[in-house]
């Protein structure tokens, strides 16, 4: 009988038992004994029984009876108190914590959801996105496994939540194309600088954009807000995106090549702080979250003598015009100030956390 568990009081009375019941039906029993003899001569001696034991269930009872069971729940209960959770993002394990949140639930026989509900946000530990969520879900949650799967669902929705310094790719809405530039390849017309294109994929490392919230440090991961304003930085050249660059101690506006609207480029002293209107009404605490559909807007804040406080406000477009750089054809990127429609709407692709 060795492969049987024995009980000391480390383990639920229910949840031993149950054990109990499984490796007994798999035993050959040669030697004709029954299931309760076999229990009662697992228990440790140290736990005092009662000199007449009749069933199974009769044993559960003067295990909880005991003093072990008492001092169990309390232990369990201990540690559901200093029970905290890291999140993924921090090097935690959300199955885990699930797992150990209600297997101690189990063992200190706390089974009323309003107080599991309330060790649950406890345990959240100073999360702001998550004690904030799970305080909005809270009345609707009846049971543990509504529990566990609302903060799942929370936990999923966390990880769509673009942070600064992620690696991204802008697909149009309307081409399907995505916003590109290649190190070193430049316009031939107006600022003669690093050109923006649309190309077919994101998976071309040209296509890869890092994207920063001017008001962070570069080197933070926090969440990025609809509301910030915002840098695009081209991964592979390590210029941004933008429509203006100082030359010959003037900020200059140059045309597109074809269609004669704003061109953009990317070059380290453009004019790069962008702004982003997000496409739904409802904008969840307005965190930025890949597949986000925005309008990606900038301000010109220069004329030709400096800074000016109302500059127009341009909207970044990618439309089906085209021009040519040697045999090569490239797909126009644009800046404009004209109605918007669908090829004025980008989404927002997380490739990459920082």
């Amino acid at each position: 009988m060795n492969y049987f568990p024995k009980y000391d009081g480390n383990i639920h009375p229910d949840e031993w038992i149950n054990d109990i019941q499984k490796y007994f039906s798999f035993w050959s029993n040669d030697i004709g004994l029954k299931i309760l003899d076999v229990a009662i001569l697992l228990v440790d001696t140290a736990i005092k029984l009662p000199s007449e034991i009749n069933d199974l269930d009769e044993l559960r009872d003067a295990l909880k009876k005991d003093i072990t069971f008492t001092v169990f729940k309390d232990s369990n209960r201990r540690k559901l108190q200093t029970l905290k959770y890291i999140s993924e993002k921090d090097g935690g394990n959300t199955l885990k914590f699930l797992s150990d949140f209600r297997k101690l639930c189990y063992n200190s026989e706390i089974n009323n959801i309003e107080v599991q509900k309330e060790f649950f946000y406890n345990a959240l530990n100073n999360y702001h996105h998550f004690l904030t969520e799970f305080y909005k879900r809270m009345n609707n949650i009846n049971s543990m496994d509504e529990l566990i799967k609302e903060f799942d669902e929370i936990v999923m929705d966390e990880s769509k939540i673009i942070r600064n310094g992620s690696t991204i790719a802008l697909r149009n809405v309307d081409t399907g194309k995505y916003l590109t530039s290649i190190e070193d390849l430049n316009y031939t017309t107006g600022s003669k600088k690093q050109l923006v294109f649309t190309g077919d994929s994101k998976f071309d490392p040209n296509a890869l954009w890092y994207i920063y919230d001017i008001s962070q440090s570069i080197k933070q991961d926090n969440y990025i807000f609809t509301k910030s304003d915002i840098k695009f930085q081209h991964k592979i050249s390590g210029r941004s995106l933008g429509i203006c660059y100082y030359y010959q101690n003037q900020y200059v506006y140059h045309k597109s090549p074809t269609s004669n609207h704003t061109e953009v480029s990317c070059e380290n002293d453009n004019e790069i702080n962008w702004k982003l209107i997000h496409s739904r009404m409802e904008n969840n605490q307005g965190y930025l979250k890949s597949n986000d559909v925005v309008n990606i807007s900038i301000k010109k804040s220069y004329d030709i003598n400096g800074p000016i406080q109302d500059g127009q406000v341009e909207f970044l477009r990618n439309h089906d015009i085209q021009f040519t750089i040697g045999n090569d054809i490239f797909q126009e990127v644009v800046c404009h100030s004209e109605i918007l429609g669908g090829i004025d709407k980008w989404c927002i692709e997380l490739v990459k956390k920082p």
